[in-house]
C-alpha cells in the first residue's frame, strides 16, 4: 500500500529533544505510525538503514520557486507554461536536496501547489502567497524609471503586485487569500533586486500594514514582512507582522520586539553569498549587484545578536536562478554562530511552528507527515553532514522513498 514503509535499524533524531534513539520507524498511508524497537512490518517495505541518522524532512521558509533567473524584471514576459516547467524542475531538486516542505516567499500560486499535491510532478510540499504586495516604487516593482505601465495581468509571471492605500491593499490581500494564500507577503522595506529604491527605506504607512495584517488575521492567517533595517523590522512587528523576512540589521530593540510579539525571524544568508559571487552570471543587474555589499557583512551579526537574544529564527535562502543549487550551504553560513542542534531545529521543528504545521511536518512523532531524510554522518556533531546533499542515503515523502 502506498506510503507503508518500516525503517529498521535507526538512529532517531528528534529535533524536539536533541537526542538520539536506536530504534525502527514505521509509516503508514503517508504518516508516521509508531517508533520502537523490533517492530511489526506488517505490509509494509522494509528499508535496514543501520548506520544512518533519520530525522525530519527539512523544511525551507523562504523560496522563490518561480524565480528562474536573478534578473525579476524579465519575469512578467516570460511564456507562463516555461515558467511553470521551470518551477516544477526547481522543486524537484530542491526535494532531492533532503526539502520537503518549502514556504514560497512570492511567485509561486495553487496552481504549482495543486499540481504537486495531485503527484503532477515530483517536489516539495508547497506553501505558497501567491504574489507579495508592494507600493509603488516599493521592492516588488521592477518598472525602471524610465517605464510607466505596470502590466499586472494574473497570467504574467513575477513577484509582487502593486497596490497603494488602505483600500487598494486590503482589497489585494483580500484577492490573495482569496485564491488560497498560506500567508501574506508584504514589502516592508527596499531591497537588493528593485531597481529603484533604497535598502534603509521604509515601506507602505502604518495604516497600511495595519489593514494588511487585519485582513490575514481575518483569515486565520498571517503576514510575513521584507525588511531590512532595524527601523523597517521593528515597525512592522509593532503593527502585527509574524514573521521577518532577512532582517540583516536588526538592533536590541528589534530583539526585544521579536519576543513580545512571538515573531520569526528568516534570515537568508547564502543569497547575498551567491549574489555577490554568481549574481552577474545569472542575470542580476549590475545596479542590483551593487547593493548586495549593503547587507552582505551584516547577515551574519544580526543572526548572532538574535540568536544571543532567544528569538525563534528560521531556516530560509531566497536564491535566484541558477544558483538555487546551494541551498544547503545556508547550514555552513549560519554554523559560524550557531550550534547544528539550533540549526536543525530551525528548518523542523521552528520552522513547523512558523507556518502553523506543528505536530504535522518537522517532527518524527506519530501522526504526523512520514517526510524524513536518511543521512549518513552524525549532523549534531558536524552540520556539514546537510550542508552536503551526497550524505544523503535517501529522501522520504510521504512514506515513500524518493527515486534520485
Amino acid at each position: 500500500m502506498s506510503g507503508n514503509l518500516l525503517l529498521r535499524n535507526a538512529t532517531l533524531l528528534d529535533p524536539e529533544t536533541g537526542e538520539y534513539t536506536e530504534g525502527d520507524l514505521r509509516c503508514a498511508d503517508g504518516r508516521i505510525a509508531e517508533t520502537g524497537r523490533g517492530l511489526s512490518a506488517g505490509d509494509a517495505r522494509i528499508e535496514d538503514v543501520r548506520g544512518a541518522v533519520v530525522l525530519p524532512g527539512l523544511i525551507d521558509a523562504h523560496v522563490h520557486v518561480t524565480a528562474s533567473t536573478a534578473d525579476l524584471g524579465s519575469l512578467p514576459s516570460t511564456a507562463p507554461s516555461y515558467v511553470a516547467l521551470q518551477s516544477a524542475h526547481t522543486m524537484g531538486r530542491m526535494l532531492d536536496r533532503g526539502f520537503t516542505t518549502v514556504r514560497d516567499a512570492s511567485g509561486a500560486d495553487y496552481g504549482l501547489a495543486d499540481a504537486q499535491a495531485e503527484g503532477l510532478f515530483r517536489g516539495p510540499r508547497l506553501l505558497f502567497c501567491g504574489r507579495a504586495l508592494s507600493q509603488t516604487g516599493g521592492h516588488g516593482d521592477n518598472r525602471n524609471r524610465g517605464t510607466r505601465v505596470h502590466d499586472d495581468h494574473p497570467c504574467c509571471a513575477g513577484l509582487g503586485r502593486i497596490a497603494d492605500g488602505v483600500g487598494a491593499v486590503r482589497e489585494a490581500a483580500r484577492d490573495e487569500l482569496r485564491k488560497g494564500a498560506h500567508h501574506i507577503k508584504v514589502m516592508a522595506s527596499g531591497g537588493v533586486a528593485s531597481p529603484t529604491d533604497r535598502i534603509d527605506s521604509t515601506q507602505y504607512s502604518a495604516d497600511e500594514l495595519r489593514a494588511i495584517v487585519e485582513e490575514a488575521e481575518a483569515a486565520n492567517r498571517y503576514v510575513a514582512a521584507h525588511a531590512y533595517t532595524a527601523r523597517a523590522v521593528n515597525r512592522a512587528l509593532e503593527l502585527g507582522v509574524r514573521s521577518i523576512e532577512h532582517g540583516n540589521l536588526i538592533d536590541d530593540r528589534s530583539v526585544e520586539l521579536f519576543r513580545e510579539h512571538d515573531a520569526f525571524l528568516v534570515p537568508t544568508l547564502v543569497t547575498y553569498w551567491a549574489l555577490k559571487q554568481e549574481g552577474r552570471e545569472f542575470g542580476l543587474p549590475e545596479a542590483s549587484w551593487r547593493k548586495v555589499d549593503e547587507v552582505l557583512g551584516a547577515g551574519l551579526a544580526a543572526l548572532e545578536r538574535a540568536a544571543r537574544g532567544g528569538v525563534r529564527i528560521v531556516y530560509g535562502t531566497d536564491l535566484l536562478g541558477g544558483m538555487h543549487r546551494h541551498q544547503n550551504h545556508e547550514f555552513r553560513l549560519r554554523a559560524e554562530v550557531q550550534s547544528p542542534l539550533e540549526i536543525i531545529r530551525s528548518a523542523t521543528t521552528v520552522a513547523a511552528e512558523l507556518v502553523n504545521m506543528a505536530g504535522e511536518i518537522g517532527t518524527l512523532r506519530p501522526g504526523s507527515f512520514a517526510d524524513l531524510l536518511v543521512v549518513d554522518g552524525d549532523p549534531l556533531a558536524d552540520i556539514g553532514a546537510l550542508a552536503e546533499p551526497k550524505h544523503f542515503r535517501h529522501v522520504i515523502q510521504s512514506g515513500e522513498i524518493i527515486p534520485r
